[in-house]
């Protein structure tokens, strides 16, 4: 008798987690600009609500938060597609094409991604640390090893996540700031310093351990003491606050160095990869041998994936709708003049691009998580491709009108290629917490489609709700109230300068000599034995906003003396697990703060509604304090609990 795992009703609460946490975090990114990771809370909910039937198994609710994790991920396709209203080509967003691009790139992101599974998950030592805390909070929840440690690693989840959702509240509230930060003149130019309150960021700093935190920290480093300075000299010009200058000059010109660095970081990943990816393709072959001979289940149930030969197929079989999808957009433009042509090398782009995505952005989930990866870097190494593509066929600088309807196509594009980059970042890590739970890899599989096919569904109307009620900063007739959407403003700007041929290469090229550097760095240490530097988490360093980094190599630092502490204690395996389960909690409390505050955001319009009190300057080293001790007592009260073993 099999299992409990792919079930009708599973299938129908991930549905309705997935519509609700999808629509949720398209209205707050563009909104609030704020989003949450969605599988924690979806795998707590399943729990919570299928406890009330019988026959419920791990399993069945890691299927559960697989097809809502979908949510969390799909919905950063709003880096990409306002950039069409934006520039004035869609006055909305129309429904059935929408969903089928949104789809169809999800689908081809699971396709793309199931290969790699062998390559970054079962045979590799990445952290996956929010796969890692899905399938701890699962563990804890079906009552996973003895009753005493069961006991105590429920109650160390339960205390990171009342202190993580109580901080979150407090600072919605405004009796303690979410972040603090300030502007400095550094030399002849400027700098900032700043960090969020984000318990959450402690956690996933403890998960994903020293290497990729001091990498981090390198980035940072480089980013806001060495770069910001540089391209600040001279200070900001009259009128413009020091802070404000600061800002622009990291969204407009660091970002696309760290962007360069990424792009460099990315393509040697690859080929590092490429062994590894080749024997779990090999793998992959071998499992469907197996199978063809009627043996298949000889095969260990987490070795199970879909068939290869499916996977293959679908990947060819997406080609048709994409081609007709590309064919219906260019219609009536300037890409008529080329139009088989530049469809024949936009699939082949998507087909290429989508190996290359799938691969980096699973490898960088694995690394910081998939909600801290810098999917919107990837959307911009995307754009990029695809704009150069374009302009190597129809030129660059021309016409107004048709360099417009030459940018739409390549935000086209990229939206297929980021649906891709969204899904295959979510697919690892849920394989991870499969992987750790004993889930069947192809249901698993299945799932995720589901949920792509959910999100998809949902994600359009609210765009259009959002486009009919805001619209979007830069589109014609946006009234004061509009939304930034900050990154599908930048990768629209990326292809708009490359096809207007006013695109600043230095930039990009800066960052891919850094991204060369500290590639030469990494491999030394390697070979010397003396730790590593993982190029992409560098990358990311300098990427990503300081406030959203910041905390991750000072988690890492507060995990890694709570290991140390560990190592010596009598049961260290033990020890050092509830440390996981501490930091795990901390990732637990914010996700679940999340979706009650994205409810009421929601219902009320008003992203301040828990204020209980004005904007005030105590509350920022109140902040600190608390956030301190919060810190602090976690850590005491776990190294308590598990040295009394």
């Amino acid at each position: 008798m099999g299992r409990t795992e792919l079930t009708l009703r599973g299938i129908v609460l991930g549905a309705v987690l997935t519509v609700l946490f999808t629509a949720a975090n398209v209205y707050l990114g563009l909104k609030i600009g704020l989003t949450f990771a969605t599988s924690i809370p979806a795998a707590v909910i399943s729990m919570a609500v299928l406890k009330a039937f019988s026959g419920t198994t791990i399993q069945e609710n890691n299927i559960v938060q697989t097809i809502a994790s979908s949510a969390g991920t799909l919905s950063a396709i709003i880096f990409v597609l306002p950039g069409l209203v934006m520039i004035g080509w869609w006055q909305g967003f129309p429904y059935w094409q929408s969903v089928a691009v949104i789809a169809v790139g999800g689908i081809l992101g699971v396709m793309y991604s199931v290969p790699l599974r062998r390559a970054l998950v079962t045979g590799s030592d990445l952290p996956y640390p929010e796969g890692v805390a899905a399938a701890e909070v699962l563990k804890v929840g079906a009552g996973v090893g003895g009753a005493e440690e069961n006991r105590k690693g429920l109650a160390a989840i339960v205390l990171g996540t009342m202190l993580s959702a109580g901080y979150t509240l407090l600072a919605k509230m405004k009796l303690v700031a979410e972040e603090a930060g300030t502007a400095v003149k550094l030399g002849s130019g400027a700098t900032a310093f700043s960090t969020s309150f984000s318990l959450a960021l402690i956690g996933v700093g403890h998960l994903v351990g020293m290497a990729v935190g001091a990498a981090m920290l390198v980035g940072l480093a480089v980013g806001w003491l060495v770069l910001l300075p540089q391209f600040t000299v001279g200070g900001p010009p009259a009128g413009t606050e020091l802070a404000d200058f600061v800002s622009a000059t990291f969204r407009s010109q660091v970002r696309f160095v760290g962007a360069g660095t990424i792009g460099v970081a990315a393509i040697w990943t690859l080929l590092k990869m490429i062994g590894p990816i080749s024997r779990g393709i090999a793998g992959a072959l071998r499992a469907a041998q197996v199978r063809k001979q009627g043996q298949g289940d000889s095969l260990d149930i987490t070795e199970r994936d879909l068939p290869i030969g499916v996977i293959g197929g679908s990947i060819l079989l997406a080609m048709v709708p994409i081609g007709l999808l590309l064919l219906g957009f260019a219609r009536g433009g300037p890409i008529e003049a080329h139009l088989g042509t530049t469809i024949a090398l936009s699939i082949g782009y998507v087909l290429l691009a989508g190996v290359v995505i799938a691969s980096v952005c699973g490898y960088m989930a694995g690394l910081i998580g998939a909600s801290n990866s810098p999917i919107s870097g990837v959307g911009i190494l995307a754009s990029l491709g695809i704009a150069l593509v374009l302009a190597m066929l129809f030129g660059q600088g021309g016409d107004p009108a048709a360099t417009r309807a030459l940018v739409a196509f390549a935000l086209f594009v990229t939206a297929i290629v980021f649906g891709v980059a969204t899904i295959s970042n979510d697919n690892l890590q849920d394989l991870k917490t499969g992987q750790l739970v004993g889930a069947t890899p192809w249901k698993q599989q299945v799932a995720l489609v589901l949920g792509v096919v959910f999100g998809a569904l949902v994600i359009p109307p609210v765009l259009g709700l959002l486009n009919a009620t805001f619209g979007f900063q830069g589109a014609p007739g946006a009234g004061e109230n509009a939304l930034a959407a900050p990154q599908a403003a930048l990768i629209t700007a990326i292809a708009q300068g490359v096809l207007g041929g006013n695109l600043d290469w230095n930039l990009i090229g800066l960052g891919a000599a850094i991204g060369a550097g500290v590639i030469a760095i990494d491999e030394a240490l390697r070979r010397s034995g003396r730790g590593s530097l993982p190029p992409l988490a560098v990358g990311m360093g300098i990427y990503l906003p300081m406030g959203l980094t910041l905390l991750i190599p000072l988690g890492a630092i507060c995990g890694h003396l709570y290991d140390k502490w560990a190592a010596r204690q009598a049961d260290p395996a033990f020890a050092e697990r509830m440390g996981v389960l501490a930091a795990t909690g901390l990732i637990v409390g914010e996700s679940l703060f999340g979706v009650a505050f994205a409810g009421i955001a929601a219902a009320t319009g008003n992203a301040e509604a828990l204020a209980v009190v004005e904007e005030n300057a105590w509350a920022a080293p109140l902040g600190m304090a608390v956030f301190a001790l919060a810190v602090g007592g976690l850590y005491a009260r776990t190294r308590r609990a598990a040295a009394s073993t």
